[in-house]
This record gives C-alpha cells, structure tokens and sequence, in this order.
C-alpha cells in the first residue's frame, strides 16, 4: 500500500482528506503521525503557492512518500477576497478559530449588504515524485452569517451558510460537507490521476 503525507499539523483537513479518499488502496498519514515538526511559513499571494511550497518542501525532506498538500480559506465578496490567504491567522494568532470568527462577524457588522456572499478554496498540489506534481483546486459558494450556529467542522464552519442546505458546514453531517465542500471538490479532480497512480 502506498504511504500519502498530507503536509499538515490542522486535524480537521487531515481526517476529512482521510474520509473522503477512504475507499483507495492509500495509506494516509499526517506530519505528526510521521513524527515530522515542520511549519512551512505561507508567503504565498495565492492558495496555490502556498499549497505548492509545502507539498515540495515535505517532499523534499522524505524523496519516496507522495506529499499532498493543501491551503484552503474563506474569500468574502464585500471584503474584497478577505481573509484570503490570510484567513488560518485573520485575527493575528495561527488557527485561533473564534477570534478569527469574532473579527470576520465584526467587519460584516459594518457592511450594509444584505447578503454577505463567500465561498471556500481549496488549492492542492500532490507531489508523486519530482517529475510528477498534480495541481487542482475547487470552491465552494455560500453566505456567512451574523452569528455561530453548529457545532461540527472547524474554522469558519459556523459562519459559512449554504442556502441550497439551509445550513452551515457545522450543521452538516460530516458526509454531506465531504460531499459538497471546496476540499472534497479539489479532492475529486484529484482522484483520477490518484488512480493512475496506487
């Protein structure tokens, strides 16, 4: 069975990437799992540098194990694209979750939209070996709302509310959010050049 690093230390990408690639002959593991302490700094302007930086950055420290990596966030119309790339450290500490929610509810406040459009993105680079590097990415279209509702998921999951639902992610079961979310998108582009490849 091929072994598959997802160069990431956040535990809810690792078990959704896990979730939704389940029924493939992979063994899935994370940098924690394979006692590798890393943080590739995120510089990039887009998901998609970010993404490609820390896939080839892993892969460089193993050579034989593929390498997946990911860099997702939320992109809100009426700020612009904001948080963007920026949306894991939106409120100025990496992965704080509710400070980031309560800054992202408190910029709304200030808007006068009535419908506060987003959408999630997701780009991934899988690196297979040097020659072969696989880039998708896939989004997500919904709405945030003015206060947390839910409990599941992680992130912005309590504010992203999708209309088509009448939820937001933290309200989904897991197996509907893996079935329409921005990662499961970019993860079914992926999965037939995966199976190309196990």
């Amino acid at each position: 069975m091929k072994k598959l690093i997802v160069a990431s230390n956040n535990e809810g990408k690792v078990r959704e990437i896990r979730q939704i690639l389940s029924k493939y002959d992979v063994n899935i593991v994370s940098l924690k799992d394979e006692k590798i302490d890393i943080d590739v700094e995120e510089d990039g302007t887009t998901f998609m540098e970010n993404a490609y930086k820390k896939a080839y950055t892993i892969h460089n420290l193993l050579e034989d194990d593929m390498v997946l990596a990911d860099d997702s966030g939320l992109m809100v119309d009426c700020l612009n694209g904001a948080p963007g790339v920026y949306s894991a450290r939106f409120a100025g500490e990496h992965g704080n979750f509710k400070k980031n929610n309560e800054k992202l509810i408190k910029l709304l406040s200030e808007k006068s939209e009535d419908r506060k459009t987003a959408k999630f993105v997701c780009a991934m680079v899988l690196v297979v070996n040097k020659d072969k590097i696989i880039k998708v990415q896939g989004e997500v279209h919904g709405e945030i709302i003015s206060e947390e509702r839910g409990e599941n998921g992680f992130g912005y999951d309590p504010l992203f509310y999708v209309p088509e639902y009448k939820m937001t992610f933290a309200e989904m079961d897991s197996d509907l959010k893996n079935s329409i979310s921005h990662r499961a998108n970019a993860l079914k582009k992926l999965k037939c050049e995966i199976k190309k490849i196990i």
